[in-house]
């Protein structure tokens, strides 16, 4: 149902975008953002806004770098990520559900979908 582009290798302090479009009809009032997985770790939350414009939240580690946007025509999202760290290295996976509530990590339960993911790597 969602499917990523972008990503790859780059140098630290470069940038990446990536993006996520859904593939299928995903109707409601849809939050859409990123989650990374570094190896050893737990997968956590890295973005979320709402399709459509409104609320938007972002793990500590990311604010003032990263910035999450979405296109609510196209049900797509893209994460533009700025000044990368080695330690943003990881598998980032599209996620998108369905919520009335704010996008907001701190009400966020689970997902109803996920992209295939794509590697961000950092050196």
């Amino acid at each position: 149902q969602l499917v990523e582009s972008g990503g790859g290798s780059v140098q630290a302090g470069g940038s990446l975008r990536l993006s996520c479009a859904a593939s299928g009809h995903i109707s409601g009032s849809v939050c859409m953002g990123y989650f990374r997985q570094a190896p050893g770790k737990e997968r956590e939350g890295v973005a979320l806004g709402r399709l459509g414009g409104g609320s938007v939240d972002y793990a500590d580690s990311v604010k003032g770098r990263f910035t999450i946007s979405q296109d609510n025509a196209k049900r797509a999202g893209y994460l533009q990520m700025n000044s990368l760290k080695p330690e943003d290295t990881a598998m980032y996976y599209c996620a998108a559900f369905r919520s009335s509530r704010p996008c907001s990590f701190h009400y966020y339960t689970s997902s109803e979908y996920w992209g295939q993911g794509t590697q961000v790597t950092v050196s």
